[in-house]
C-alpha cells in the first residue's frame, strides 16, 4: 500500500511517498480502507523534529485520525464491524496510509449523513476543544480568548465557547478576512496575532485557550483577568521561553493559573461520549465543519507547506 513517511525531520520536503506491506489486524484491532485522513498540528510538530526526544525517529508515518470502511477485524472483534463506515484514532502514527490499523476501542461508527472528510475535521479537534474548555473551568458568561483560532482546534473552541454561553469570544488571527469568517462561527472580537486591536474588545479575559505557544506566549498573561486561567493545548509556534513562568510570578497578586492539556489524560469512555455527541450535532448541521482543502495522499508535502506558511483555515484532509 502507499504511505507517507518522515524520511528526514525538518522541512515538509522530508516527507516521502513510500510503499509498505498491507497490514493485518491483530487481536482487538480493525483494518480500515481510508477515505479521509486528517492533517493535524501534531503531525507538523512531529515532522519538524520538535518531539524527537520523545522517541520519534525517521521513517515515522504520521497521522492520528482517519475515516473509512472497516475491511477486516482481528481476533476478539465483532465481525459486524466489517463494512461499517467509521472514524478512527490511530495514536500518534499510522494515519497517512491507504489502509490503517486501529484498536476497536478507538473507532466510532459514522452517522449516515456525516462524510469521512467532516469526520476527520471534527473527531480530534472537537474533543480537544471541549475538554480544554473544561480544563480551564470555563463557565457561562465568562470571556474567552482563543489564540491561534484559524486552525481546526481553534475553530471548534470558538464554536463551543459561543454555544456554551461565553460573555465574549475573542480570537487572534492574521487577517480581517479570517476574522470575518470566525465571527460567523461565534467570535465577537477579532484581534491581531499579538492580541491587540479589536473594537470594544475586553481588556482582560477569564480564559485563554492557546494553540500556538512559542516565544510570544508569556505576553498573553497580561491579558488574563484576576483568577484567569490559560490552557495551552498545542505549540504550533514552537516551545515557549524556558522562563515563561516568571511573567506569572511578576503578577502574583492576580492569582492567575496556567496549565497544559493533553487528551491523553481523559478517560477513553469520556472521549468517546463527547465525540459521539459532536458527530450527531454535526450530522444535524449544528456544528459547521471548516475544511480548508482536500488533497490526495501523495500531496502531503504541499499540505505541510501550507501548514508551515500559516495559510490554512480549518482542516486539510488527505485522501488515498
Amino acid at each position: 500500500m502507499k504511505a507517507v513517511a518522515i524520511q528526514a525531520f525538518g522541512r515538509p520536503e522530508g516527507l516521502a511517498l513510500i510503499d509498505l506491506p498491507a497490514p493485518t489486524p491483530a487481536e482487538g484491532q480493525v483494518l480500515i480502507a481510508n477515505e479521509a485522513i486528517g492533517v493535524g498540528g501534531v503531525d507538523v510538530v512531529i515532522r519538524r523534529g520538535v518531539l524527537a526526544g520523545y522517541g520519534f525517529k525517521e521513517g515515522h508515518v504520521p497521522g492520528s485520525e482517519v475515516a473509512g470502511i472497516v475491511t477486516a477485524v482481528g481476533d476478539g472483534v465483532d465481525t459486524s464491524w466489517v463494512g461499517q463506515r467509521v472514524w478512527a484514532f490511530t495514536g500518534v502514527s499510522g494515519g497517512y496510509v491507504e489502509q490503517a490499523i486501529a484498536s476497536v476501542e478507538h473507532i466510532l461508527p459514522l452517522p449516515a449523513n456525516l462524510s469521512p472528510v467532516d469526520a476527520v475535521t471534527l473527531g480530534s479537534s472537537g474533543m480537544v476543544a471541549h475538554f480544554a474548555l473544561a480544563h480551564a473551568h470555563f463557565a457561562p458568561g465568562e470571556s474567552v480568548l482563543v489564540r491561534g483560532a484559524a486552525g481546526s482546534i481553534g475553530i471548534m473552541t470558538v464554536q463551543l465557547a459561543a454555544r456554551g454561553g461565553a460573555g465574549a469570544v475573542a480570537v487572534t488571527t492574521s487577517s480581517a478576512e479570517r476574522g470575518d469568517r470566525l465571527r460567523k462561527l461565534g467570535a465577537t472580537h477579532v484581534l491581531d496575532r499579538s492580541g491587540e486591536g479589536g473594537e470594544d474588545a475586553p481588556e482582560g479575559y477569564d480564559v485563554i485557550i492557546d494553540i500556538v505557544a512559542g516565544a510570544d506566549m508569556p505576553s498573553f498573561f497580561a491579558k488574563l483577568n484576576p483568577n484567569g486561567r490559560m490552557v495551552a493545548v498545542g505549540m504550533v509556534g514552537g516551545q515557549p521561553p524556558a522562563d515563561f513562568g516568571m511573567t506569572m510570578m511578576a503578577a502574583f497578586r492576580k492569582s492567575m493559573s496556567f496549565a497544559t492539556f493533553s487528551a491523553d489524560t481523559v478517560a477513553e469512555a469520556d472521549r468517546r461520549a463527547v465525540r459521539t455527541e459532536q458527530f450527531a450535532a454535526a450530522s444535524r448541521g449544528e456544528l459547521p465543519m471548516v475544511v480548508h482543502e482536500v488533497l490526495p495522499l501523495e500531496e502531503a508535502v504541499p499540505a505541510h507547506r501550507k501548514m508551515d506558511a500559516g495559510e490554512v483555515f480549518g482542516r486539510i484532509v488527505l485522501t488515498p
